[in-house]
């Protein structure tokens, strides 16, 4: 028998929003991203479970790209059949954002940042998640061989076009990021967001791009604030033979990149952590809310108790000048 997901009342109770740059939006402080977990090697049922309990716990923002999977456009396949199944009636509740620029098809014009790339990605994705528009449509990542002015004016009609409602940038630089800036200000759609990684471990953000951001009026989403699951309590004892950084075909995170110097800072945090009443994850992802640039973190996601222990971070945000030297201290 199918029942029907009706969505917790208090789903707005507990989560914090945050303004985005200087524009009328608020993102969840946490949001959640469907990088992995989420393609047709995946089980349905977990990733609508993922996705329900988010939005019972005042998640409103799920984010995609059109490579997302695997296979690649299946995540937007499996998001858009969940919406279509439970989250249909609450649409206008949700932030909804999708990317291009990384490779989706065969031949000159299946990646990178061209107009045709752009406007043929996005129509696609829609067609995958079943929508009109989405809430953010960012360029996934910068192209050396398109003018910038192209990239970002594809951003502009794709939003004079109603297929978005607002625009954003993944993996700039600071200095291309100030460019995108002032050629989407010249053409009238501001720049929305920049998503970059950041975390305890990344800092790269810090040396410049927020600056831009704050000048431009602009918001920040940092994906990967737990360093690939570094920043949790699964590496406390070591490497796990399951984890990410055990696995051979991880792209990313690899078991050289845990070294000893690196577990030993993890135990320090978390007992500073412990000290709170937090988890580490929760005081790694209340680290990177501190900047008042960043609008919200970008959590990933393989089970439904990782999620809600993620949200738990909004329950202790706060971090004193103390506490930020001592985690200083151990960083350094």
């Amino acid at each position: 028998m199918m029942t029907t997901y009706v969505p917790n009342e208090q789903r707005y109770d507990s989560m914090v929003y945050n303004r985005c740059g200087r524009s009328g939006l608020k993102l969840p402080a946490v949001s959640l991203g469907l990088w992995h977990n989420f393609g047709d090697v995946d089980t349905l049922a977990n990733a609508k479970s993922m996705i329900c309990r988010s939005f019972d716990l005042g998640i409103t923002h799920f984010d995609l790209a059109n490579n997302y999977g695997p296979s690649a456009g299946s995540a937007e396949e499996t998001f858009g059949k969940i919406l279509k199944s439970d989250l249909a009636a609450y649409r206008d509740e949700m932030i909804v954002s999708t990317k291009a620029g990384y490779y989706m098809w065969p031949g000159p014009y299946g990646e990178w940042g061209s107009k045709k790339n752009m406007i043929s990605s996005l129509d696609q994705s829609l067609k995958r998640m079943g929508l009109d528009y989405v809430d953010i449509f960012y360029s996934h990542r910068p192209d050396p061989n398109t003018p910038m002015e192209e990239t970002m004016g594809a951003l502009d009609l794709i939003v004079r076009q109603g297929k978005a409602l607002y625009v954003g940038i993944s993996n700039y630089s600071a200095e291309q990021t100030k460019q995108a800036i002032q050629i989407l200000k010249s053409l009238g759609t501001p720049l929305l967001i920049h998503q970059a990684t950041y975390s305890m471990f990344n800092r790269w953000v810090e040396n410049g791009l927020l600056e831009e951001l704050e000048e431009g009026g602009a918001g920040c989403i940092a994906f990967s604030p737990l360093a690939q699951g570094v920043l949790t309590n699964r590496y406390l004892d070591g490497i796990p033979l399951d984890s990410r950084a055990a696995s051979s075909n991880s792209p990313f995170l690899k078991e050289k990149d845990i070294t000893e110097e690196k577990l030993n800072k993890i135990k320090q945090l978390n007992e500073i952590a412990i000290g709170r009443g937090q988890t580490l994850a929760q005081l790694a992802l209340a680290w990177v809310l501190r900047k008042e640039r960043v609008a919200s973190v970008l959590i990933g996601a393989s089970k439904v108790s990782q999620i809600e222990d993620n949200v738990g971070a909004i329950n202790r945000l706060e971090l004193d000048s103390t506490e930020i030297e001592q985690i200083e201290t151990i960083l350094r």
